[in-house]
């Protein structure tokens, strides 16, 4: 969702270079460091595009996250290998993915049979991945059913829900047999260059992003964008996850391990400069609608309740905006209920009600998250 679908537009919102210039267009590919391109695909849905990367390895490219899974895609993946095009003469040496979101990984399993090479990436990722993909054909789980219920959805939202569930493994190509799993950490010689392993958490469950000193780059996936924050929620196979506090985690480690002066290569929008600041304010706006929320449950609210506090536009009942936002009012509410801030109560009517504890109703807010550190945080 953009900063502003979560967060209300801030003044103090950082002022980001982008000195890459204009994406190219599908099928074409622009240089923004030495061997390294930045590829765009197209993508059928109302985020429009994803970025890949190609780095140059021995006698080919390794290629950063693969694209949805649709004949476009197909298209512009040819197109860049042809005679004429901009990685001809070539093969792909092996594909890395940051995470198993359809769009980075949709045409992994494609690209790896096409060229015979393996897919890196983490061990969570590529489970779940499979997991999730295994879920086309099903009926929707009970579990599912009830969580949404639990949320404060209608009847019409569930039977949505039972009606599209299942719907992950439409854009994703069945991933090969067998993987090479990166650790965090871990430094990979891409073409004789050194690109480190950086694992965020959070956005999903095992996160890859790739950092090279030599070339001052890192390729963040969906861990860090320039315009939109990325999507933390909760779903209904760990109902009680706190991926909120994983995420904040991440942002600070990536401030601590990665030097400002990076260029940042985004699976959305463009590459920018200002990582330090682009972290710091993902961090303070999310503190910022944490005490919002804060302020709401002086009354008690269903996670359906609290989309007013947390964004700002209607949310209506347009199914995957819906499922969205409601991930991610349970990812803050869990939040608080996992710090001993609010409780939660399931309620005769089948809906989980929440509410601030009342020794903490009458506590002051900070206005402000401070030089905030997730080790200390309560």
């Amino acid at each position: 969702m953009s900063d502003e679908t979560l967060t209300p537009p801030s003044k103090d919102r950082p002022i980001l270079d982008y000195p890459c210039g204009e994406a190219p267009a599908p099928g074409m590919a622009s240089e923004v460091a030495p061997g390294v391109l930045w590829i765009r695909m197209p993508m059928p849905l109302g985020l429009n595009h994803i970025n890949l990367w190609a780095l140059r390895d021995d006698n080919g490219w390794a290629a950063v996250d693969a694209g949805l899974q649709t004949s476009d895609t197909a298209a512009a993946w040819r197109k860049l290998f042809a005679d004429d095009g901009a990685m001809a003469q070539s093969r792909l040496t092996r594909l890395f993915a940051t995470h198993m979101h359809p769009d980075h990984i949709g045409m992994a399993g494609w690209l790896t049979h096409k060229f015979g090479c393996r897919l890196w990436m983490t061990r969570l990722e590529y489970l779940m991945c499979r997991v999730l993909a295994a879920d086309s054909g099903r009926g929707a789980p009970d579990d599912g059913v009830r969580f949404y219920q639990r949320a404060g959805w209608d009847n019409d939202a569930i039977e949505t829900y039972r009606a599209r569930f299942g719907g992950f493994g439409k854009f994703v190509h069945a991933l090969p047999d067998s993987y090479r799993r990166l650790h965090d950490g871990e430094l990979l010689d891409i073409g004789g260059r050194q690109w480190q392993v950086v694992i965020g958490n959070g956005h999903s469950p095992e996160h890859a992003c790739f950092y090279c000193p030599e070339l001052k780059l890192l390729i963040s996936g969906d861990q860090v964008l320039p315009r939109i924050s990325s999507n933390v929620s909760v779903f209904p196979t760990e109902p009680d996850a706190d991926p909120m506090a994983d995420w904040l985690s991440s942002l600070n480690k990536l401030r601590q391990l990665i030097p400002d002066d990076v260029l940042v290569l985004p699976a959305h929008n463009e590459p920018f400069r200002g990582l330090h600041a682009r972290l710091e304010y993902l961090t303070r706006s999310q503190h910022t609608a944490l005490n919002r929320l804060r302020r709401a449950l002086v009354q008690p609210k269903r996670a359906v309740d609290v989309f007013e506090q947390l964004f700002s536009r209607p949310i209506g009942s347009e199914p995957a905006l819906l499922g969205m936002a409601t991930g991610e009012s349970i990812a803050h509410l869990n939040y608080l209920v996992h710090r001993g801030e609010a409780e939660k109560e399931l309620a005769p009517d089948g809906c989980t009600w929440y509410q601030l504890k009342q020794h903490d109703i009458a506590k002051p807010l900070p206005l402000s998250c401070g030089n905030w550190n997730p080790d200390k945080a309560h």
